[in-house]
């Protein structure tokens, strides 16, 4: 097809290649292209972090990178924060605390979260509020989302 980019890059740990228009969103290019729908649409302007995935090593909202970016870089998406084994304490901290309702902003609270503690494991209540500001909920307030990631941080030191 006439327009599309040819795009080769690692996806949770998999080398992946996509054909996607030069205008494409990451975002689009993840749920359009590759049926990987964990990621969320919220905004679409950047604004609300329902979309976000770690993109060589930083959290970007999928919206706001275009899909022919991706090209060589490394990237993780809510699909890659699970192993076969089972969830990863993030995860099982959310649930466990009741710190999702609707879902839609949960996939980027988690990979922010996962990125968060990956990188300081002994953050504090306020580092991690700062860190998740660029996440917004409608539903569930932000308390247990910060007990979960605290529950969470004291899971993967264990």
């Amino acid at each position: 097809m006439p327009g599309l980019v040819h795009v080769s890059t690692t996806i949770n740990g998999n080398p992946t290649d996509f054909l996607c228009e030069p205008r494409q969103s990451l975002l689009e290019v993840l749920r359009d292209v590759l049926g990987m729908t964990g990621t969320k649409e919220g905004c679409n302007d950047g604004n609300c972090g329902a979309c976000t995935v770690v993109f060589d090593g930083r959290i970007v909202t999928s919206c706001l990178v275009l899909g022919v970016e991706a090209q060589d870089k490394e990237i993780t998406t809510i699909e890659g924060v699970a192993t076969p084994e089972g969830l990863h304490p993030v995860q099982q901290a959310f649930l466990e605390n009741a710190a999702l309702q609707c879902g839609i902003c949960t996939p980027g609270f988690i990979v922010a979260t996962k990125a968060l503690l990956d990188r300081e494991p002994d953050a504090d209540e306020g580092r991690i509020r700062h860190w998740l500001a660029g996440n917004l909920c409608r539903c569930t307030g932000y308390d247990k989302i910060v007990r979960a990631v605290l529950d969470a941080e004291d899971k993967m030191k264990a």
